[in-house]
């Protein structure tokens, strides 16, 4: 074999070795559907242990069943995000039963749907900042100072082009995805250099949020779009093992649009019908 093949193949060896999760525990929160179950899938077939984390205990026994079924090492958390004071009796559970934490992915989030601003109670704002900005923080905060006193670590926050594209039927979802945006680099800065922090920002996904779409009305947008489609849920993998790996060890304070360029596309609203629901 010539020397410059050889040399070629032990590279793409080391190319792949450097996506390898073998060994490491990783945290899905909303793992149990849309992005959130394909990240967990794809963290599992890389050979991390998995632990899968959302308000519906059954329903996180269920995945975490069909993972170590594959073969793979997974475990289920029951934990409603939202809520503060579960988060500390989380992550005390996580470091109890593996003893680390060394990919967080803070993938649940909420965006009720309302007819016009005035119609969004304080309940429902207060909700959304909950799920989608507290939570968030409160787990990376928390997991982010263990994984700074250990061995480091990635957090991946996920966020959503409406917080760069806000349209009106979205307002307090943008805003908490805006927050979450400007945490991100908060957090890169705060927990650095040992831990990453870095946020995925997806476009319209085809998952179980997109149901309540009028599809006739997102196709008709969706040509606009570079890709002149929506995305599948796993084609966010991709991106997540690349931010949870050691093949992201010099990128942080990132956001990682996975969006097939819809952000640059996708027109306002109006007067017309509601926006598509971000992931």
């Amino acid at each position: 074999m010539p020397a410059d093949t050889v040399a070629m193949t032990r590279g793409a060896d080391h190319a792949l070795e450097l996506f390898d999760l073998s060994g490491r525990v990783a945290v899905v929160t909303g793992g149990t559907r849309g992005l959130g179950l394909a990240m967990a899938k794809g963290f599992a077939q890389a050979g991390a242990e998995v632990v899968v984390v959302s308000r519906k205990g059954d329903a996180c026994e269920e995945v975490a069943a069909a993972l170590r079924a594959e073969g793979a090492k997974a475990a289920a958390c029951a934990c409603h995000v939202g809520h503060w004071e579960q988060l500390d009796a989380l992550v005390d559970e996580v470091y109890r039963d593996f003893g680390r934490v060394d990919v967080l992915v803070n993938n649940a989030g909420v965006s009720p749907i309302y007819d016009k601003l005035t119609d969004v109670t304080e309940e429902l704002f207060d909700k959304v900042i909950a799920v989608n900005l507290k939570g968030p923080f409160r787990l990376a905060a928390l997991v982010g100072e263990r994984m700074a006193a250990a061995d480091g670590g990635s957090i991946i926050n996920v966020s959503s082009t409406g917080a760069v594209r806000p349209t009106r039927d979205i307002v307090p979802y943008a805003a908490a995805k805006a927050g979450v945006n400007a945490m991100t680099i908060g957090l890169a800065h705060a927990l650095g250099p040992g831990v990453r922090v870095n946020a995925i920002m997806p476009g319209p996904f085809l998952t179980t949020i997109s149901r309540a779409w009028d599809m006739e009305l997102f196709a008709e947008r969706a040509r606009t779009f570079p890709m002149r489609r929506a995305g599948q849920a796993g084609e966010i993998v991709g991106a997540a093992l690349y931010l949870a790996s050691d093949a992201s060890t010099y990128t942080t304070g990132t956001i990682l649009s996975v969006d097939g360029g819809a952000q640059w596309s996708m027109a306002g609203t109006g007067d017309g019908a509601p926006a598509q629901r971000q992931t």
